[in-house]
């Protein structure tokens, strides 16, 4: 009887165990682009200024566009009409968030000013210290994440 006692206590212990784990490791859908409440992506920094100045450079509200859910802001009228004729090619990967936390099959927020462009595509990181790691072995990372990222990504 005790030993009849003892293994199901053990067997709750271990399904409840993996209840707990699949819990943890389930990753919710987070939106299509990292925004805060003020709707901002990528907190409000000219996406096209990363391609053209090659610097992270402020947006301005005089240079709003909505695109896949979240408000663009732009430091000239020119990286404004730059972006409307192809969004794409200008809207940082992953949504804008961290790349090497989506590598590893989570989000993080994106920092605008932890960034790099990798052939053609803009990345960003959580921060300067997790953008050194990423670029230790970034065609790894990039493609992990390409990998993560339709599971991490709500579509609707």
């Amino acid at each position: 009887m005790k030993n009849r006692i003892r293994k199901g206590i053990i067997l709750a212990t271990i399904v409840g165990a993996a209840a707990v784990f699949i819990a943890c490791t389930k990753s919710d859908k987070v939106a299509s682009i990292d925004t805060k409440s003020d709707g901002l992506a990528v907190q409000g920094f000219d996406t096209v200024a990363y391609f053209t100045a090659e610097n992270a450079v402020k947006g301005d509200t005089k240079y709003e566009y909505a695109w896949n859910g979240a408000k663009w802001l732009f430091s000239s009228q020119e990286n404004l009409d730059k972006f409307k004729q192809s969004p794409e090619a200008f809207a940082p990967q992953f949504g804008g968030y961290c790349a090497y936390a989506v590598s590893h099959g989570h989000t993080a927020d994106g920092d605008p000013q932890a960034w790099k462009v990798v052939n053609g595509k803009l990345y960003l990181n959580y921060n300067p210290e997790v953008k050194q790691m990423w670029e230790k072995e970034q065609d790894k990372f990039i493609k992990d994440g390409e990998a993560n990222w339709p599971t991490l990504v709500n579509t609707k």
